[in-house]
């Protein structure tokens, strides 16, 4: 009977997940050549071809999405036992910036808990500072936020563009006097950077909109109610970046930082896998 390499199982479900052999080799802790040699040993054992590659795309073939949902269940059983071996509870209290999150942290979320079953995460949504100082007083286990201005220690994920975003509807009219602002309210690093972006460019504004979060300041802008400074990637479909057209100053781009203090070395994969994604969706 042939048996099945789970460190090679594995580097197809987070190949086939991330789209990526790079970033499946970031979650591994390996490099690409490696977890390419895996794939092409698992792929001989199987006898079917499971990745379609090409020099900027990596997707799964026919057989490949067949055997994505077993492989899964193998690695979740292979947990399982581990799990019989030793059994420990192991929690992950993650904080998360507003700005940073977007609107595909569900995806994200969904493929940080496929990658460890075992692992129970809670998640703290809020602001990068008060996240920030929750994570130095050992409440958080990890933060991913804006760099402030006075760290320069974490793990680098990616840099976001910034720009002044809103509906259409609100972007084929004359810039308006004074700017309608939609924002998160304080103490929001980014809407303190733009008011005082708006400040020093003698830009009237008024706030328009106030979100208890960027779900809902996404919502006030594909209303047409307001504008408001966000990052592109999680900008509203349909949505223009007004700041061109209407004089507005240019929005510097922010790095979002990992701070992560973990010792369990299932925990810093399932953290290596969550960056990985956040990277790839990049």
């Amino acid at each position: 009977m042939a048996s099945l390499d789970i460190d090679a199982v594995e580097a197809f479900v987070l190949t086939a997940d991330l789209r990526s052999f790079t970033r499946a080799a970031e979650v591994l802790g390996t490099t690409q050549s490696v977890v390419s040699l895996k794939l092409r040993r698992l792929e001989e054992r199987l006898g079917r071809r499971l990745l379609e590659r090409t020099p900027r795309l990596v997707r799964l073939s026919p057989d490949g999405a067949a055997f994505l949902q077993p492989a899964r269940d193998l690695l979740a059983a292979h947990e399982r036992a581990l799990a019989c071996e030793a059994p420990q509870e192991r929690r992950l209290v993650l904080g998360i910036s507003d700005h940073v999150a977007g609107p595909d942290l569900p995806r994200l979320l969904a493929r940080l808990g496929a990658s460890d079953p075992a692992l129970r995460i809670e998640i703290r949504s809020g602001f990068s500072r008060p996240l920030l100082e929750a994570f130095d007083k050992g409440e958080l286990d990890a933060a991913i936020v804006r760099r402030e201005a006075d760290r320069r220690d974490g793990e680098a994920l990616f840099t976001d563009d910034f720009g002044w975003f809103a509906a259409e509807s609100l972007a084929s009219n004359a810039p308006v006097e004074p700017l309608p602002l939609a924002s998160l309210a304080p103490p929001c690093g980014v809407r303190g950077h733009a008011l005082r972006l708006l400040d020093a460019g003698g830009i009237a504004w008024t706030e328009a909109f106030v979100g208890s979060g960027i779900a809902a300041v996404t919502a006030a802008v594909e209303a047409g109610l307001a504008v408001a400074p966000l990052a592109r990637r999680i900008a509203p479909p349909g949505a223009v970046d007004i700041g061109p057209n209407w004089g507005l100053p240019a929005f510097p781009s922010s790095p979002v930082i990992l701070h992560s203090r973990s010792s369990d070395s299932r925990t810093r994969t399932a953290l290596r896998t969550l960056a990985a994604a956040f990277r790839a969706r990049r």
